[in-house]
This record gives C-alpha cells, sequence and structure tokens, in this order.
C-alpha cells in the first residue's frame, strides 16, 4: 500500500511539472493552433454574434457586431425597448431607454477604455507583439474545476489576466481592473462552449459575466459591416 501511494504520489508530481514546464511562448503557440492558425485568425474581419442575456430571470436579445480594431456595436432588446451602445476608434456613446435615458450619451473616457479593448476581435494573445503588450506566465489556478494557465498582460500600464485551459488551449476566462461610478472595480467574464461557426472560426458560444450569461445560437464572420453602424 505504501508502495502504491509513493508512486501516485511521484505520478501527481510529474503531472504537475509537466503543466509547469510549458512557457508562455509555447502557450501562446498552441492556443494560436487551437484557434485555427495565424494565418485563419488574419482572415477574420467582422464578425457577427446573435443571441440573448439572462439577467435576473429576464431574456434579453443580443446581437453584437465587430470591425477588426475599427469598431463594435452591442444591440439589447428589453421589454419592447431598444438600446444599445458603439465605439468608433474616436469615441463612443450608450443609450438605455430602458434606464430613462431620453438620448445618446458619450461614453466617459473610463467607459470607451474599456469598450475600444474589444474591437480585437482575433483576442489578445495574438500578435501580442505588435499590440504592444508583454506577458508572463504567472501559474495554474482551477477554472471551473479544470487547469488552467494564467497569463499577466501588460498593455499601456493596465494589466489584466487571461487563464487559457491546459488540454484544449482555449480562453476560459479573462480578469481586469475598470473604472464605474463607484471607482475602481474587478471585472471577470468566462468563456465556454467553444464551437466552430460555418467558416471554421472557433468562438466561445456562451459568455459569463457578473451582468449574466449571453447564450449565442448564431455567429456569422466576415459579413459587411458599414462603419456607420459605429457612429451615432
Amino acid at each position: 500500500m505504501k508502495t502504491l501511494k509513493t508512486i501516485f504520489l511521484a505520478t501527481t508530481l510529474l503531472a504537475a511539472v509537466a503543466v509547469q514546464a510549458q512557457s508562455v511562448e509555447e502557450i501562446v503557440n498552441k492556443h494560436v493552433a487551437a484557434m485555427g492558425g495565424m494565418e485563419k485568425l488574419n482572415s477574420l474581419k467582422t464578425v457577427k454574434m446573435e443571441g440573448s442575456l439572462n439577467a435576473q430571470g429576464t431574456d434579453i436579445a443580443v446581437v453584437m457586431t465587430k470591425k477588426h480594431q475599427e469598431g463594435m456595436r452591442l444591440d439589447l432588446e428589453i421589454m419592447g425597448s431598444s438600446n444599445y451602445q458603439l465605439a468608433n476608434n474616436t469615441k463612443g456613446w450608450v443609450f438605455m431607454p430602458i434606464m430613462g435615458q431620453a438620448e445618446p450619451v458619450e461614453m466617459s473616457p473610463e467607459q470607451y477604455a474599456g469598450v475600444n479593448s474589444q474591437f480585437d476581435i482575433h483576442g489578445a494573445l495574438i500578435d501580442y507583439k505588435s499590440k504592444g503588450t508583454t506577458i508572463e506566465l504567472v501559474g495554474t489556478e482551477k477554472v471551473d474545476n479544470n487547469d488552467a494557465y494564467k497569463i499577466k498582460l501588460t498593455r499601456n500600464g493596465k494589466v489584466s489576466h487571461l487563464f487559457v485551459d491546459t488540454k484544449t488551449f482555449f480562453v476560459v476566462k479573462s480578469t481586469s481592473k475598470a473604472v464605474g461610478p463607484e471607482g475602481e472595480m474587478d471585472v471577470e467574464s468566462g468563456f465556454s462552449v467553444y464551437k466552430q461557426n460555418a467558416d471554421g472560426y472557433w468562438f466561445p458560444y456562451t459568455i459569463t459575466s457578473a451582468n449574466g450569461t449571453i447564450v449565442f445560437d448564431k455567429i456569422t464572420s466576415n459579413v459587411t459591416v458599414d462603419n456607420k453602424m459605429f457612429e451615432n
């Protein structure tokens, strides 16, 4: 029995060493491969994601449209009212009549910074050096009972973390800081149910955050997107 325990312990330790032995560059390369490869990712120019957000028991129709590094628009149909937030490379606006807004309001610099980071539809780890980002492998953590590499990203003095599953090499969680009405707060999102769409691009079809869970039932890529939809 003691011998069996020794063997089990040694096997466990070797598995832990194997996980830690991955360099951050190896992890990024495997992540790129899991997402279809650099050539495939570079061919992704636009994306339109349609689904629903369940927030406090209410289902909200969601349409998210993005053009790589140029703009994004989020449309929300809530209790018969059309709400949106949109942004381009200059500024962004929010229009939420469900919250009593009578007209669109320009985003604060803090709000815009948070939305602007979403223009990158390839993912923060893809070609990260050219984006001025430095990365560091912090270690591993459990995400939904699975091991994930925790990678620290630093860009323009701002720090965020991505968690990459040690088996699939998909990003399964992100954490960052944001400035809200009550000061700095933690922002966390979870990504799951990765599937290929009709064009062969991989996307998480379920995204979970403090606002609720979005489940996408349709994701189309490289659709024609007029930049005017990112203007108020």
